[in-house]
């Protein structure tokens, strides 16, 4: 299904709120409903805050696609995020952010922060020893010039390896989550190259790919860290909107957080319930 990321679509809205004069919301955004999980983490860090989400499922996934047409989709969304008023914009998408997060950041007179595939953090953990990595991420994120950038500054005496994983997009968009043979066997096919034994640390370099963590668990060795990028997006956040005083002002953990997509049908609306409200295993 297709249709534009513009368009009026489905929203639901979780908990109730302080003043809208207390609370701005700051708006995120995905290619998708893999964004939820950095709602999520927000919700954790900043229990105060309103939220606006927009996933656009009807043109999920974005990583396959060229890259004008990921910043077409992405200009669309942040359109309809600014006519809501949200003081910041949050793109929780690593394609979208290689693709076109500069050109967002010039074009509006709020706060876009983005994403990148947390590498750094993995290269990091080793404290100066040399680290196996492995980043799995989306293809346009892989063949970005910004993970390209990144690869060369963290490169160093590591080994980094990468693996592109779009299957693990449509499963979520899909609601196979659950269906543990399918997603184990999808995993284990794109992890089958590489030497899992010698690896320290796999990096979810997708916002769909956080959903999976208990299922890399179970196939990792025990001593391989998992590491995404959602709690330095979220720490990233606070500092922007603390710097220029737009936190939200405290309200006993009442903020909201809205629920839109542009698919508009229930069992995506019930979806996105389930992965913002469900009890998901770390």
């Amino acid at each position: 299904m297709s249709g534009k990321a513009g368009d009026s679509g489905m929203e639901q809205e979780q908990g109730k709120g302080p003043s809208a004069a207390s609370s701005t919301p700051i708006g995120v955004f995905d290619s998708g409903m893999g964004g939820i999980s950095v709602v999520r983490q927000l919700r954790r860090d900043m229990p105060d805050q309103d939220i606006i989400f927009f996933g656009d499922s009807a043109n999920a996934p974005y990583g396959t696609r060229p890259i004008n047409e990921v910043t077409d989709l992405s200009f669309a969304v942040a359109d309809r995020l600014v006519k809501q008023g949200v003081k910041a914009i949050v793109i929780a998408c690593n394609t979208a952010t290689s693709a076109c997060a500069p050109l967002l950041r010039r074009h509006y007179d709020i706060p876009i922060i983005g994403m990148e595939p947390a590498l750094k953090v993995a290269i990091d953990r080793g404290q100066g020893k040399s680290q196996h990595v492995l980043v799995t991420a989306t293809k346009l994120t892989l063949e970005g010039r910004k993970f390209a950038a990144l690869m060369d500054r963290e490169r160093g005496n590591n080994i980094i390896e990468t693996q592109p994983c779009p299957d693990l997009v449509t499963l979520v968009e899909a609601d196979d989550l659950g269906d543990r043979e399918l997603v184990l066997s999808t995993i284990e096919r794109y992890l089958r190259p590489f030497d899992l034994d010698s690896l320290d640390s796999i990096v979810l370099g997708c916002t769909h790919f956080v959903f999976y963590r208990r299922y890399f668990r179970e196939i990792l060795p025990d001593y391989a860290a998992i590491i995404d990028g959602n709690q330095g997006t979220s720490r990233h956040v606070q500092e922007v909107l603390g710097y220029q005083g737009k936190s939200a002002e405290r309200a006993a953990g009442k903020g909201t957080v809205i629920l839109q997509n542009s698919k508009t049908d229930p069992q995506t609306a019930a979806l996105m319930q389930a992965l913002l409200t469900e009890d998901l295993p770390s």
